[in-house]
This record gives C-alpha cells, sequence and structure tokens, in this order.
C-alpha cells in the first residue's frame, strides 16, 4: 500500500511526529499509525516513505512501534525519521530490550521481574507448567506481531548508520529535553512492567546535515 499524499502544510503547532501512535495520542503532535485509532491520526505505512517533506519536524517519537518492522524495514523507518527531522532534531525510539528477555530466563530475576514473570504467564503463558520464563520469553518474541527484538547496541548502531549522533539511554518518561517526557503509554501496563520491558534511546540529526547525506 502506498503512502497517503504528502502533507504539505506541516503547521507550528505540530512540530513534532508521533510515530506508530496506536490508541496513545499526543496533544500537540502529529499522531500517525498504519491503522490509525482515530480522524485525527495520519494515516500512513513506516515501511515507505513518509508522507512529509525533508527537514519538516523538530522531534519524532515512537513507542513500541520499530519491533514490529523487519530489521531492514525498521532501517527504512529509521532513515526516514532522520529525513524529516530538521538538523539538530531529535529522535525518541523506546522499543523492548532483548536484554530483559535474556535476564528473565537466566536470571538472578528481581521481585519486580518475578511477579513480572507471573502475570505475563497468566496473560499470556496458556497455563504452562511451573518454569514458566521461557513460555513468556517465547510468547514475547512471538506474539503481537513483533518481528525483531532488539538490544542496545544493535539499536544505537543502526542509528548512527543511519546519520543520527549524540545517542543517549534513558529511562521510560525521562529525559533532558522536556518535549519527550512523560510521553510512553505506561499506563497500558501494570505499575513498573513496561519500564522492565523497554529501553528508550535518544539521537539527534547533526546541524549540518544535508538532504542526501
Amino acid at each position: 500500500m502506498d503512502n497517503a499524499k504528502p502533507l504539505e502544510d506541516v503547521r507550528s503547532n505540530f512540530c513534532g511526529l508521533h510515530l506508530g501512535c496506536g490508541s496513545h495520542r499526543l496533544e500537540g503532535w502529529i499522531n500517525a499509525d498504519i491503522e490509525p485509532s482515530a480522524a485525527t491520526c495520519v494515516t500512513f505505512d513506516a515501511r515507505r516513505r513518509f508522507p512529509f517533506p525533508d527537514n519538516a519536524f523538530d522531534a519524532v517519537f515512537s513507542e513500541h512501534m520499530l519491533e514490529h518492522l523487519t530489521f531492514t524495514d525498521g532501517m527504512v523507518a529509521l532513515q526516514e525519521c532522520w529525513r524529516v527531522l530538521k538538523p539538530g532534531g531529535r529522535l525518541r525510539i523506546s522499543t523492548p530490550d532483548l536484554a530483559f528477555l535474556i535476564k528473565l530466563y537466566t536470571g538472578p530475576r528481581s521481585p519486580l521481574e518475578d511477579d513480572y514473570l507471573s502475570w505475563a504467564a497468566l496473560e499470556f503463558g496458556g497455563r504452562p507448567p511451573a518454569e514458566v520464563a521461557i513460555f513468556v520469553v517465547n510468547n514475547f518474541v512471538r506474539a503481537w506481531g513483533h518481528l525483531f527484538i532488539y538490544d542496545e547496541p544493535t539499536l544505537s548502531s543502526s542509528l548512527r548508520k543511519v546519520g543520527f549522533d549524540s545517542i543517549e539511554s534513558c529511562q521510560l518518561g525521562q529525559s533532558s529535553h522536556p518535549r519527550f517526557r512523560g510521553v510512553e503509554n505506561v499506563g497500558r501496563l501494570p505499575t513498573g512492567y513496561l519500564q522492565l520491558e523497554s529501553m528508550s534511546l535518544e539521537a539527534a540529526k547533526p546541524t549540518g546535515s544535508k538532504e542526501g547525506e
């Protein structure tokens, strides 16, 4: 499916793009998804060229979307994020962290991780036997349309490959840049679980970047 007709007017009150918004719409952002949940959302496929001009946005944010793309398609999406950001603009990606799954399986686990395992087994495990970790890990990798689970080094190197720099790891909901504070949808899971699952990386488009670089 081709992307929608390019939006020719990215107004100043919409200086951020929220990519893969689902039902979590952010005020003051252009909320976009391949299957929009409201008429106010922009519809397009992140695996293709975004329907926005070069250097259109100050900020791009995506939460738990990248893992739903193959690695190759994810690189396309990251390159498009770079293209539509203004020089000096910033990207924030929150996505599941493979290190979290490995720790669930290998241990030692914290009390929160034990609680998460018990919860996930009841929610998604289909009555697994007493040792539930392998069932939870398998379900997480394969369920909900997940296609590629990143670790931090792989996501960082992917961001650098498409041209980003100044990459930093952030706690969920926290940022040194006010626009990214509190943007994740933490209420969709029990307290602490989304932080457990996720890594959040921010990166900048260098100020000297030009189209085509």
